[in-house]
């Protein structure tokens, strides 16, 4: 939650107390540069003894609480039949209303279920916006997917609280133009990742709904992210300022033919589940579970993982828990802001978003500045984020290259997982970075993989700046720090 001082600055406090750590270190600025060299410029290849703060992702890398790693030691590993399924079920009746549970082993898996499920070769998925892997199991499928965003959602300085809202217009003009019978889903996803972790409101989240039961068309809901969406529909939608967050959610559902979600993120466990009140489309699901996932009562995923996530889902719905990363993440955007680093407002969920188009105007879209950044910023800081741009977007089938939207680094802040002095470390090494980022070139591809190349590529830094960024560093700042 966010105090205010009594000089009046506001600061975002950890509500909860730190009774278990785990040591970390910061590789010198030498060690550093030739550990990006070894990875191929790709800091998903990084090793994490190489890692100060590691805000690649949120997924998985929470710290989880008390109660659920005291829920996992008492988990029934059956195969068939486990009672720690049937207190994931009830947590899912209780906090999404939802009767028809399939736990998956992570959000992805729920994707590709979901597209073997209901998308046969030339229908059309719409969402507010894609996630890469969501867009995969779709290409695989056969499947195009068309984005409905709003017309400001790609403006990094904006003031609109809504720019994961789904655009109606588009929506209308999309079905009239294929026909609702090659639509398979409309897709909606909270707080969307790609743009910046922006949300979507519970005002666009009926419209939709209302316009897909019109044409027919199933909503299917990513709520991976569902806990920060809520809270920022309590904090941002007049309608529901003064709304619990439980309730929030339970008026989302309301608007929900399925819900899929990674655990990994708002609820801190490592697994997914599917939901629905619609056992047709349970059945149709179901049947493909256990050939890819495992048998319907643990769908690949570990009976004490499960424990956590049925913790974990009850928890999400604490605003202490709700808010941890947001109001940190907003703390974080605004300090950069006040230092003229370019990064998304407003602030979302799941990370601060560096706008790379803005940070290197030097450097063209096709020697990928968002990849360049994400390198630069771990070479000066021992911080690993990701890139989220022209890098995690792939070639077209013809081999062209397909230049991304945004071109943004996400820094990730995991929840309830770092204090406000590695915030105060980023801000510091970010805005000498910026005033740097001359210094800064782009990277061109030497190993390329066909599907989700941001995963296991590599790249190579043209022209050798990334020698002249460690030797200005070290000049300011010494080898050790």
């Amino acid at each position: 939650m966010n105090i205010t001082l009594s000089n009046g600055k506001v600061l975002p406090i950890e509500m909860h107390q730190i009774k278990i750590v785990q040591k970390t270190h910061l590789p010198p600025a030498s060690r550093r540069l030739e550990a990006m060299q070894e990875a191929g410029f790709n800091t998903f290849l990084l090793r994490t003894k190489d890692i100060f703060l590691d805000m690649l992702t949120d997924s998985g890398t929470n710290a989880m609480s008390d109660r659920q790693l005291s829920a996992m030691m008492a988990s029934d590993d059956a195969y068939a039949g486990s009672e720690s399924f049937f207190r994931l079920a009830a947590a899912v009746q209780e906090v999404f209303g939802l009767r028809f549970v399939m736990p998956v082993h992570q959000g992805r898996a729920a994707e590709h279920l979901l597209a073997k499920a209901f998308v046969k070769p030339g229908d059309a998925v719409l969402m507010n916006y894609h996630f890469t892997t969501s867009k995969a199991h779709v290409d695989l499928a056969g499947g195009r997917v068309i984005e409905l965003f709003g017309e400001d959602a790609l403006e990094t300085c904006s003031c609109n609280p809504f720019k994961g809202n789904l655009d109606l217009g588009k929506f209308a003009a999309a079905v009239e133009e294929r026909g609702p019978e090659r639509i398979a889903y409309v897709r909606m996803e909270a707080t969307t990742n790609l743009i910046g972790g922006q949300p979507f409101s519970m005002q666009n989240l009926r419209d939709v709904k209302a316009m897909a039961d019109s044409f027919g068309i199933p909503l299917v809901f990513d709520g991976s992210l569902i806990s920060e969406n809520a809270y920022f529909i309590q904090q941002r939608e007049a309608e529901f300022a003064g709304t619990t967050l439980q309730e929030i959610i339970l008026e989302m559902m309301r608007n929900v033919d399925i819900l899929y979600m990674s655990g990994r993120k708002s609820a801190a466990a490592r697994g997914g589940l599917i939901a629905t009140n619609r056992k047709d489309f349970y059945d149709r699901i179901l049947a493909w579970l256990p050939v890819y996932e495992g048998f319907a009562t643990y769908g690949g995923m570990s009976t004490k993982e499960i424990e956590a996530m049925a913790v974990g889902l009850r928890e999400m719905t604490d605003p202490a828990v709700a808010s941890s990363s947001a109001d940190f993440i907003e703390y974080f955007v605004r300090r950069l802001a006040e230092e003229g680093v370019p990064v998304v407002t407003p602030a979302g969920g799941l990370a601060c978003h560096l706008d790379a188009t803005r940070f290197l105007p030097h450097i063209p879209q096709s020697q990928y500045p968002a990849g360049a950044l994400a390198a630069a910023i771990y070479i000066a800081s021992g911080i690993r984020g990701m890139e989220r741009g022209t890098i995690s977007t792939d070639r077209g089938a013809d081999g062209s290259e397909t230049l991304a939207d945004m071109e943004l680094v996400r820094l990730a802040l995991p929840r309830r997982l770092y204090t406000l002095s590695h915030i105060e470390y980023a801000i510091d090494r970010l805005k000498w970075l910026f005033v740097h980022r001359e210094l800064i070139g782009g990277l061109k591809f030497v190993e390329e993989p066909a599907v989700l190349r941001f995963f296991f590529g590599r790249l190579a830094p043209i022209g050798g700046w990334d020698e002249r960024l460690a030797e200005d560093f070290r000049a300011d700042f010494g080898d050790a720090c």
